[in-house]
């Protein structure tokens, strides 16, 4: 039996919230380098190797996957590729804006202290004394998720039912105006949840990164005892 491998993942502070509601369940992140399928013009169309990716790369395990389209090409990726972040039962520790208690808060009796937990005016009281995500310690994460499945699709073809998943959620502060959906604390109010999603990704990675259409991994989860 393999060993359960865990990573650390960055999130955000309102993607940190969703989380620890129970809200998000999965997270989009894209296909990067040699893993995105590419196209060899010089072979036939119709041909197997017509697209291909590298699956892995390494001096004696490394190797492609292929396909005579684009989408029979990510198929392969998503069945014999290692995912970056892990596979089916891996672990991924969050990583989060945080500080220590003795920084910011010395009076509580925690060690840590985190972005997320504060309102926009507690954050921004201790702003100049966070310390980014990616510098987060194993042992300061309080957030440990299990990956329960993975895929890899185009980005655009996240449906409602994902948007939620993803932490969407409804606008309920004036309800009087019908159904709209947000992500907390970002300028994402929409009447569709996959739009609001589309807003959310295009203000963290710019709007022509939602235009391309990328392949991303789809890694869904759950969360675990520490």
């Amino acid at each position: 039996m393999s060993q359960i491998k865990e990573r650390p993942i960055l999130f955000s502070a309102p993607m940190v919230r969703a989380i620890l509601e129970g809200r998000k369940t999965v997270t989009r992140r894209l296909v990067k380098g040699g893993q995105i399928p590419t196209e060899e013009t010089s072979v036939p169309t119709g041909e197997r190797q017509r697209w291909s990716a590298i699956g892995q790369r390494d001096p004696r395990y490394g190797f492609c996957v292929f396909g005579s389209t684009e989408a029979e090409c990510a198929k392969e990726l998503e069945e014999f590729a290692p995912c970056p972040y892990g596979r089916r039962g891996d672990r991924l520790w969050v990583r989060e804006t945080f500080n220590t208690s003795t920084d910011c808060r010395p009076q509580i009796d925690e060690p840590y202290i985190y972005a997320a937990d504060l309102n926009s005016d507690g954050f921004q009281k201790w702003a100049a004394r966070w310390k980014p995500s990616i510098h987060m310690p194993r042992a300061a994460s309080r957030i440990l998720l299990e990956i329960t499945d993975l895929r890899v699709e185009r980005l655009q073809d996240i449906s409602d039912e994902q948007a939620l998943a993803e932490g969407v959620r409804p606008y309920l502060d004036h309800a009087e105006f019908g159904d709209w959906y947000h992500v907390e604390g970002i300028e994402t109010y929409s009447a569709e949840p996959s739009k609001s999603f589309e807003l959310l990704w295009s203000s963290i990675n710019g709007t022509e990164s939602w235009n391309v259409n990328p392949w991303v991994w789809v890694v869904e989860f759950k969360r675990v005892t520490p």
